[in-house]
């Protein structure tokens, strides 16, 4: 089985197309877990309105590794697909595209293509093209991972959870720790959802400076 983990914070503009497009995939076994922080406009009014769990995280106790954390272990899948509530699966192949390269044992984590919508800021747009290219690589040193459109074993996670002290990019540091084990991480173009803001927020200048001083922490903290 699969587990879908959505996290949520005030998504009622996307929240509804994000988990009808889930629901419409065609992988055989999957569960949806939706983790919400704090939500104040329909969010959950929206999501009760499909077939999934929800597991709340206060304002005080979020932070994006706690989040995850808490989705996965409501959850019971072999496999955890990790989706933020902006984004939207571009079609109904999206589960079985990120689950097919864990046939590898040695693959821990895998990661698709982002790609904007048509009224997406032209910053934004200029930034997901260029970080999300159309061809598959394998990753056996570059710790790049992108969390709002994953997939990750649970025999792993439980190894290795996220990082709840973290204020952004756990999921960088999540690879730095799996590929210090000598596991690889994947990028799966095939794998495709739209994410309207990209991953930059517009050059949000608050946000570029939080997620510097953590992936200097990263960097700079050994492994193993």
């Amino acid at each position: 089985m699969i587990s879908v983990i959505v996290r949520t914070k005030n998504e009622s503009a996307w929240i509804g197309r994000c988990l009808s497009a889930v629901a419409a995939q065609n992988h055989h076994a999957f569960e949806i877990i939706v983790v919400d922080n704090a939500s104040t406009d329909g969010t959950l009014d929206i999501a009760s309105r499909f077939d999934c769990r929800v597991v709340e995280i206060a304002e005080h106790d979020f932070s994006f590794g706690r989040a995850l954390n808490a989705g996965i272990r409501a959850s019971r899948g072999e496999y955890l697909a990790l989706l933020s509530g902006h984004c939207i699966p571009l079609n109904d192949q999206w589960l079985q595209c990120l689950r097919a390269s864990f046939d590898d044992a040695r693959v821990a984590g895998v990661y698709g293509r982002q790609e904007p919508l048509p009224d997406t800021d032209p910053v934004d747009k200029r930034d997901l093209w260029i970080s999300f290219g159309i061809e598959r690589r394998v990753q056996r040193k570059e710790i790049f991972f992108h969390n709002a459109n994953s997939m990750i074993r649970r025999d792993l996670w439980e190894r290795f959870p996220f990082d709840e002290e973290l204020a952004g990019v756990e999921d960088r540091d999540w690879a730095k720790q799996v590929l210090s084990w000598g596991y690889r991480i994947v990028y799966e173009p095939s794998a495709s959802v739209y994410h309207h803001h990209g991953i930059h927020h517009s050059q949000d200048p608050r946000r570029a400076e939080r997620v510097v001083r953590v992936i200097e922490l990263i960097h700079n903290t050994p492994r193993r």
